[in-house]
């Protein structure tokens, strides 16, 4: 029997995107804020053996930890500057998972 039309995301899921692409139901979750929409990937940290800073709370994450990847979900103002060839993960930044959930109480 063909499934019938509509969309498989129900409430309480999260929007996603593809690089290069606006909001689809592709792979990467999209966190809307009111700081921006962000791609938030979590890692389960067994394959990471390097640390990084958590612009958070300015503390290492040490390597094989879990932790959160995040970019803002478009590139920074692509259609204002055709001249910044800053994307927008060269915007990623590691985070601990509870200063994320935490960063618009601290502002």
């Amino acid at each position: 029997m063909p499934r019938r039309g509509g969309s498989r995301r129900g409430p309480g899921r999260a929007r996603t995107t593809q690089p290069g692409r606006g909001p689809t139901t592709g792979r990467q979750p999209v966190e809307e804020a009111s700081d921006g929409d962000w791609v938030v990937r979590p890692l389960s940290g067994a394959g990471s053996d390097k640390s990084y800073r958590c612009p958070g709370c300015d503390q290492l994450i040490p390597p094989r930890t879990p932790h959160l990847v995040t970019w803002p979900a478009y590139a920074r103002d692509s259609d204002l500057d055709p001249w910044d060839t800053d994307s927008a993960a060269d915007w990623r930044r590691h985070w601990h998972t509870a200063c994320w959930r935490a960063r618009g109480r601290r502002r």
